[in-house]
């Protein structure tokens, strides 16, 4: 085969590939500030991985809990926090660090600076199931927006914005 064959080849490939090939997608991270409570923002989505802006007012909490089908991760952009495994044990986090969470970690996490407390938070399907699911130290369903999890009201901070 010829150079220019095998070039022809090689440029066909590419413009199959191309043709193909899904497009990314691009966010910027923009969250209102709170007082109380806490907010997450979708920032991006494939069908196997999705990045979350989460926000939450100084003191503010969930329930421990675990994810048994999405490994994730939280990288502090702003605050502090304390993550809890569920043994009780425990490890302060401040900006520009992070945890790495396997599925079936069993975690919770309190906002421990005057500040509000500024997640990007980086999920992943692990195997076939829906990775959408949580679940209490009970083994039993527990939805991120239930009073075990701690939701409370949402108080923003008019005009203050994380950017």
């Amino acid at each position: 085969m010829s150079i220019q064959a095998t070039d022809d080849k090689h440029r066909s490939a590419r413009a199959d590939v191309k043709a193909t090939t899904k497009k990314p997608s691009f966010f910027k991270m923009r969250a209102q500030m709170l007082d109380q409570g806490r907010t997450n923002t979708a920032l991006a989505r494939t069908d196997n991985m999705w990045a979350t802006l989460k926000v939450y007012a100084s003191g503010g909490e969930n329930g421990l809990h675990t994810h048994p089908n999405e490994d994730h991760t939280f990288i502090v952009l702003q605050g502090s926090a304390r993550y809890y495994d569920a043994d009780g044990g425990h490890r302060d986090v401040g900006k520009h660090e992070g945890i790495m969470l396997p599925a079936g970690a069993y975690y919770w996490f309190e906002a421990t600076s005057k500040e509000p407390l500024v997640l990007v938070r980086i999920g992943c399907r692990v195997g076939a199931q829906d990775a959408s699911g949580r679940l209490n130290i009970r083994g039993e369903a527990m939805p991120g927006d239930s009073k075990e999890n701690k939701r409370v009201p949402v108080v923003v901070r008019d005009g203050e914005f994380f950017e």
